[in-house]
């Protein structure tokens, strides 16, 4: 099965950038789409950003203009600049692929990386 491995999260200041990394290995398969989610302790996982096979992408309103998805298929990477990063940025990061297969969707989710924005 495919594993995902987040890396780049750290504690930065506010107005601060950072550059999340997501690696995939092991089975490989057509993505469907693949982004970003993040949640605090006690809350739900939200959407961050994504990014579609077509390469057509979608943010949060609390962070565009500030968020920049990307990825890279030929190394089976996906990445998410992070500019301007504010307090309520904080959050485990946590990034995601997903399949569509006979109709039904199959999510693939990383361990998640720590973003911690303070002064």
């Amino acid at each position: 099965q495919v594993q995902l491995a987040e890396s780049g999260g750290g504690v930065v200041q506010p107005g601060g950038s950072l550059r999340l990394s997501c690696a995939a290995s092991g089975t490989t398969f057509r993505i469907n789409d693949q982004g970003w989610y993040r949640q605090t302790p006690g809350k739900q996982r939200v959407l961050v950003a994504s990014i579609s096979n077509s390469s057509s992408t979608n943010y949060a309103d609390s962070v565009k203009g500030r968020f920049t998805i990307s990825s890279d298929n030929a190394k089976n990477t996906v990445f998410l600049q992070m500019n301007s990063l504010k307090p309520e940025d904080t959050a485990v990061y946590y990034c995601y692929r997903a399949r569509s297969l006979s109709g039904l969707r199959y999510d693939y989710w990383g361990k998640g990386t720590q973003v911690t924005v303070s002064s």
